[in-house]
């Protein structure tokens, strides 16, 4: 694999890894990339948010041959991978998690889709948890409506079974197919994609900075796939943990999650999105508010419905409805 500390001649792939705080992964996520890509030439970009453990250290020392940009402050996931931009070099972009640990046959098995499939703007591949747990790999984009058939359970009966919902139960992983947005852990790009449309909004801090890129990519007419045939595993919520509690479920801090759908609903689909996005919450929560009251649930789990409405309305005020980030 050639590798160049300051590349500026063509390569294949030019992989941007975001570091926060993930020096225990760094090894084990950078030697699978090795190995991975040995038949490509690469360019590594490894971008550190202001990590307070050894990460730089650990980089300096051992990854001498990737280019190191050294935040002094957390800029966010998606201004990170913005930031490796100007020195981009590789006809396909990689961005690749510290948490995420590819297969040997995986940078192959997707550089050679996208070669066959130049209508491919990006692609993703199946995800597992260490222990093989599928993860959700092929997902639809959110609207108010599906978060809200979720969170009340109602997306079960068949008066609704022909929603889309964000990630779909029935998904077929045994066969390549079409999808709206993939999860920006494994997230192949090709270079001409970019050029044209840019890589991410930089008022997302972290979360749905991919929903929104991929929305984008494909308005551009490009069309974004799951590919199966090659797995990563991914432990997900590495880095957030370290600043923040993050959600049992999807592993993610529930502010930061909330101020990034307010901002994709606003941008995407107007201000009767952001409406109908805070009415539906309010609803859903006051659904399982009485759940809970039914169920004799602990009341500490019966009053944090309450408390998401409010918080919602708090992160609401913040992004003065949905139209800039808070960090």
């Amino acid at each position: 694999m050639l590798l160049s500390p300051i590349q500026t001649h063509p390569c294949d792939i030019s992989v941007i890894i975001v570091s926060y705080n993930t020096a225990h992964l760094l090894h084990e996520a950078l030697t699978a990339l090795r190995v991975s890509a040995s038949q490509f030439s690469v360019q590594i970009i490894i971008v550190d948010n202001a990590s307070t453990d050894e990460s730089v250290a650990l980089i300096r020392r051992d990854f001498p041959n990737c280019h190191l940009i050294e935040n002094r402050v957390n800029v966010g996931f998606g201004r990170a991978n913005n930031q490796a931009l100007e020195i981009l070099t590789g006809r396909y972009v990689l961005l690749l998690n510290t948490d995420a640990f590819i297969a040997p046959d995986t940078i192959s098995t997707t550089v050679n889709f996208m070669d066959s499939n130049p209508e491919c703007g990006i692609l993703g591949v199946k995800l597992t948890g260490r222990d093989g747990t599928l993860q959700p790999s092929a997902r639809y984009f959110p609207t108010p409506w599906n978060i809200f058939l979720m969170r009340t359970g109602l997306h079960r009966f068949s008066l609704f079974k022909k929603i889309r919902l964000v990630d779909d139960p029935d998904w077929n992983y045994k066969t390549t197919q079409l999808c709206d947005w993939v999860p920006g852990c494994y997230y192949l790009i090709r270079k001409a994609v970019i050029d044209e449309v840019g890589l991410f909004d930089p008022r997302y801090f972290l979360y749905c900075e991919e929903v929104d890129h991929c929305m984008a990519v494909k308005k551009a007419g490009w069309t974004v796939a799951c590919l199966p045939e090659t797995t990563v595993v991914h432990i997900g919520g590495e880095s957030a943990k370290s600043d923040s509690a993050i959600t049992k479920n999807g592993r993610q801090i529930e502010a930061l999650k909330i101020e990034s759908e307010l901002l994709f609903f606003r941008k995407n689909y107007g201000l009767p999105a952001i409406y109908a996005y805070v009415f539906l919450a309010a609803l859903a929560d006051a659904i399982n508010f009485f759940k809970c009251l039914l169920r004799r649930s602990p009341a500490a789990v019966t009053l944090s419905h309450a408390k998401h409405t409010v918080f919602i309305l708090s992160r609401l005020r913040a992004t003065q409805w949905g139209v800039q980030s808070t960090r």
